[in-house]
């Protein structure tokens, strides 16, 4: 999560840098995304025959080798295919861990549970998302690659510790369990469209709030990505412990309303002190959706169902940041970024009736 969360803002910058354009940089987070959704739909049904262990190991190494290529990449062409290879990586890595928490931890501290692997796969983003930017000022471009390079390589050292193929008929991807299971679940489709909302917004201010902030350095960029790391980890936490006490639905509502605020508040992103509020408000929303919609399907799956689930959600997080980040990069020359940020957040409130029934 450190690899992706340092460069998932800082390759669009690079792409721009390049001479690629807003619609190249939005391009740059939408293909790493499409093959990342593409990862999904087949990982559990790959670690039902390779067991988790090769599969983990398969999907580090596809997401931290190819950034190794980043520095010698001026073209659009060359950073996308390292974007496209790069989302292989990552989408086998989120789904199977997710599925793992699932089994092993018992269903009445689920949310707690998922909320600690939150906190696990969150803090990275605490340092790594503000300060790539950060650091790409400083110290350029091929340094901030490398580390993100390193940082999913080094994840090898903790794959012997995974199950084999021993675990094989533990495995998502069962009959009657896996992902086209839960596509036909409305129970279980209804709270990942809900997500699906507020993760466009997600890619969508991951992807362009570098670009749109005021400001020269990225100082300021950095310091309200800070803050919509630290909260959106911190209460995706909290959210697993107020849910298996009183239930992860009653936060799927609340969760909606608070993120549809905070990207509102983007509308006057030129305002550094609204841009410092809107950020960590987006991430609190953000959080607790994380957690509430993970947890009210995982509650409502059987344990075979959970890889299913585990994917649908991961597609509906990683396809709708990669849906965000393309569209809004094709419009924000026609709308500028304020009216952008301004239409996102009600894209977010026409998920609000939804979000009832979910």
């Amino acid at each position: 999560m450190t690899s992706f969360q340092l460069l998932i803002p800082v390759v669009p910058l690079y792409a721009e840098a390049t001479g690629a354009g807003e619609f190249g940089a939005g391009a740059t987070t939408a293909a790493l995304l499409a093959t990342t959704v593409a990862a999904e739909l087949v990982t559990p049904w790959l670690t039902a025959r390779a067991g988790p262990r090769l599969v983990f190991a398969a999907g580090l190494v596809l997401l931290g080798a190819p950034v190794l290529a980043l520095p010698a990449a001026h073209h659009l062409a060359a950073i996308l295919a390292v974007c496209l290879v790069r989302g292989l990586g990552f989408g086998i890595v989120v789904v199977l861990a997710s599925a793992l928490v699932a089994e092993l931890v018992p269903p009445q501290r689920r949310g707690e549970g998922l909320g600690l692997h939150g906190i696990s796969v969150g803090l990275p983003g605490v340092v790594a998302l503000p300060f790539g930017v950060y650091l790409v000022d400083l110290v350029g471009y091929p340094p901030v690659f490398l580390v993100g390079a390193v940082a999913a390589l080094a994840g090898l050292a903790a794959v012997p510790g995974l199950p084999g193929r021993r675990h094989r008929s533990r495995q998502p991807g069962q009959t009657g369990g896996g992902l086209w299971s839960a596509l036909r679940t409305p129970a279980l489709v209804r709270p990942a469209l809900v997500f699906a909302a507020a993760a466009t917004a997600s890619g969508i201010v991951l992807t362009f709030l570098p670009l749109a902030a005021p400001g020269e350095g990225g100082t300021l960029a950095a310091a309200a990505l800070l803050g919509y790391a630290v909260t959106s980890t911190g209460f995706r936490w909290w959210a697993g412990r107020y849910g298996d006490r009183h239930g992860p639905g009653r936060l799927i509502l609340p969760s909606v309303l608070v993120a549809a605020v905070g990207m509102l508040l983007l509308g006057w992103v030129s305002n550094p002190v609204v841009l410092l509020v809107a950020m960590p408000l987006f991430g609190i929303g953000f959080g607790i959706s994380q957690n509430a919609s993970l947890a009210l399907m995982f509650n409502r799956s059987p344990v075979q169902g959970y890889g299913g689930a585990s994917a649908l959600w991961n597609i509906a997080y990683d396809g709708a940041m990669g849906v965000g980040a393309m569209g809004f990069g094709a419009v924000v020359g026609l709308t500028g970024y304020p009216l952008g940020f301004l239409l996102t957040g009600g894209l977010i409130l026409l998920a609000l009736p939804l979000a009832r029934r979910a």
